[in-house]
């Protein structure tokens, strides 16, 4: 049977925004946070606004950011993104405390976003 890409439940988790600093990257994520309401967290190297958009403090990957796709098998859902063609950064591979893989980056851009999938939890 041929998978496609409803077997794997991919879900848009935030949409990573590069930012030339961290004044820049503050200013964007305060803009965001005051015009729509949402809550703002801060981290070391980001800014997440309503956990939804993830505005960097510096340039991060790909030319204008980066989005994160959950999925609910990132090993069966990354094999068969390669099989269309997308590579994946091993080195950029975040594991749990199990040693299982939860995250990690194709090298790959589309429409100047890189992406990563993450392992949904359950």
């Amino acid at each position: 049977m041929d998978m496609n890409a409803n077997d794997f439940n991919f879900e848009l988790l935030h949409l990573g925004i590069n930012q030339s600093g961290p004044e820049e990257g503050t200013a964007t994520a305060m803009l965001l946070a005051e015009l729509f309401g949402f809550p703002l967290r801060e981290t070391k190297d980001s800014w997440f606004v309503n956990e939804q958009f993830e505005v960097m403090k510096k340039p991060f990957r790909g030319t204008m950011g980066h989005f994160a796709i959950a999925t609910s098998d990132i090993f069966a859902a990354r094999k068969w993104l390669e099989s269309k063609g997308i590579e994946f950064d091993d080195h950029s591979a975040v594991y749990d405390e199990n040693g299982r893989l939860k995250l990690i980056y194709s090298n790959n851009e589309i429409g100047g976003f890189a992406f990563h999938l993450t392992q949904k939890n359950g």
